[in-house]
């Protein structure tokens, strides 16, 4: 007898089913994990939607309780920003198509995958069968719209259940999200208020407002009005084009010969440069782009790959923040003694520009721990997750000898590390940690350097005033006695006039390392 033979059966998945079946991959594992991630997908657009456009945030964040119940765990989120808005011919796949984006452009951006939003709205979506709610204000429109909207999971596609239009009748420009999800606000609290505090940190041009469901408002008031750069969409870079990538700009070019393609389609590649890679490849400058070869693809990109002479991609598609910047959200958060900052030169890993930047503040505020505080960003998102695999944590706590700065643990210190680029190499899609890539791990390395070597400095300066307050301490004690002394040996001067003048020399001395008095100085010590 034959074995019966099983047919298997072949199907395809579109990205809203392949989400709806592991929405943990996207960070929306467990209802606590969903509240969190809810929170950050659309706050990370709301100021996107602000901050790239020149705008000063004003991001206002609400959860409550959707029942009143307390032991309810529907929650709803709604998010409010004052940014350039979303043009309502857009607004349903912005919100009910997976992987339907305006970051799929080579400019650095807080999102990258085109999920974000989306995933809040699927989970919802799958958890309390409600939809989500948006009203946007495109800036200059004299229409505000509102939409009611649910994901089509098998065609991953909007439906729109509601939608209308009304006339402004103010100035105000913007979006509002509000999405409903299943939630567990006792596990996510702690993780969502640190969440908008290292926001209100690498933010502090942002005014942040949040409602949490029990009744609290938290009020991150702006500290400055300086803002970073907005990014800029440039080319691609030779070095970081793969095959298929190649592949895909060869078709839809528009330059009529390869020499041009190279010229026009690319960063960083003059007509010389491009006339010597061609030659190297053994191809004809004239060539039409749209009938190379797959041997001739593989040619050139195996020629750029070896050619040294290009020079490295610009970054004036990276929005940095700056020292100002860092060193003002530091100051305004966590109340410092002492803070630094420093932002490194652009630098590249696989044709990809990234800027490291490294912010370090020390005492006053901060409470002392047994190892640095770490407060890690990537492209102005805050890392809560994963924090023992990212690169920045082995760095801090095994590379960097804190001894040789001056620091022993436990010690009030405080390292803020931010990376920007619009190829973040993330650990997972969760992108909550970074990898150990040698180029980031080494900027980093020599920015936490730079910096420490100015606190070293600080608290050498400080050690050194402390020591000279202690002598003033020492004397200060043996004035009355010279006083009454000098007072024998100097006619008509009684004890306690030169006991005042002694210690008003003694006091002028010690202003010159800034401290007011003997008597700071006595109870200090005390």
């Amino acid at each position: 007898m034959t074995a019966a033979v099983t047919i298997e059966k072949f199907t395809s998945l579109t990205p809203s089913e392949f989400f709806y079946r592991n929405k943990e991959i996207a960070g929306f594992s467990n209802p606590s994990r969903a509240l969190y991630q809810t929170v950050r997908e659309l706050v990370e657009n709301a100021l996107d939607a602000t901050d790239a456009h020149g705008i000063l945030p004003v991001i206002k964040v609400s959860i409550k309780r959707d029942g009143g119940h307390e032991k309810d765990n529907i929650f709803s989120v709604t998010v409010e920003d004052n940014g350039i808005g979303i043009p309502p011919n857009h607004i349903p796949s912005a919100f009910g198509q997976l992987l339907y984006s305006s970051k799929y452009i080579l400019r650095q951006t807080r999102g990258m995958f085109g999920l974000g939003a989306k995933m809040a709205v699927l989970y919802g979506q799958v958890t309390t069968g409600k939809p989500v709610e948006v009203i946007s204000a495109p800036i200059n429109s004299r229409k505000i719209y509102y939409f009611k909207l649910r994901i089509d999971i098998k065609n991953n596609k909007p439906i729109i259940l509601e939608k209308a239009q009304y006339s402004k009748t103010n100035d105000w420009h913007g979006t509002i999200v509000k999405v409903y999800l299943e939630g567990d606000w006792s596990r996510s609290k702690s993780k969502i208020y640190e969440y908008l505090r290292r926001t209100a940190v690498i933010a502090p041009y942002a005014e942040l407002v949040f409602s949490d469901p029990e009744g609290n408002i938290v009020y991150f008031e702006r500290s400055t009005n300086k803002m970073p750069p907005p990014p800029r969409e440039v080319k691609p870079h030779p070095y970081g084009v793969d095959l298929e990538m190649m592949k895909m700009m060869l078709q839809l070019t528009t330059a009529e010969t390869l020499l041009d393609f190279l010229v026009k389609e690319f960063q960083c590649v003059g007509e010389i440069t491009a006339r010597k890679i061609l030659a190297q490849a053994g191809l004809p400058t004239d060539a039409n782009p749209h009938k190379l070869t797959m041997e001739d693809v593989e040619k050139l990109i195996r020629t750029i790959k070896k050619f040294k002479d290009i020079k490295p991609p610009r970054a004036n598609h990276l929005s940095y923040l700056g020292e100002e910047i860092i060193e003002t959200g530091l100051k305004a958060i966590l109340r410092p003694e002492f803070v630094a900052a420093v932002t490194r030169k652009p630098s590249v890993y696989e044709g990809h520009a990234f800027i490291v930047e490294v912010g370090l503040a020390y005492g006053g505020g901060i409470k002392a721990s047994d190892r640095p505080q770490l407060l890690r960003y990537a492209n102005k998102i805050p890392l809560l997750y994963d924090e023992g695999s990212d690169v920045s944590f082995k760095i801090v706590n095994e590379e960097i000898d804190w001894n040789y700065y001056g620091i022993s643990f436990p010690a009030p210190l405080v390292v803020l590390v931010h990376i920007c680029s619009t190829k973040i190499p993330y650990k997972g899609v969760g992108k909550e940690s970074i990898a150990d890539v040698p180029e980031i791990e080494r900027e980093i390395i020599a920015a936490i350097r730079e910096v420490a070597r100015k606190l070293k400095m600080y608290l050498s300066k400080k050690r050194k005033e402390m020591e000279e307050a202690e002598k003033a301490v020492t004397i200060a004690k043996y004035i009355p006695e010279v006083a009454q002394a000098l007072a024998k040996i100097v006619d008509n001067v009684k004890p306690e006039d030169l006991e005042s003048r002694l210690l008003a020399l003694l006091n002028q001395k010690l202003k010159a390392f800034k401290i007011r008095s003997v008597d700071e100085v006595v109870v200090g010590i005390e």
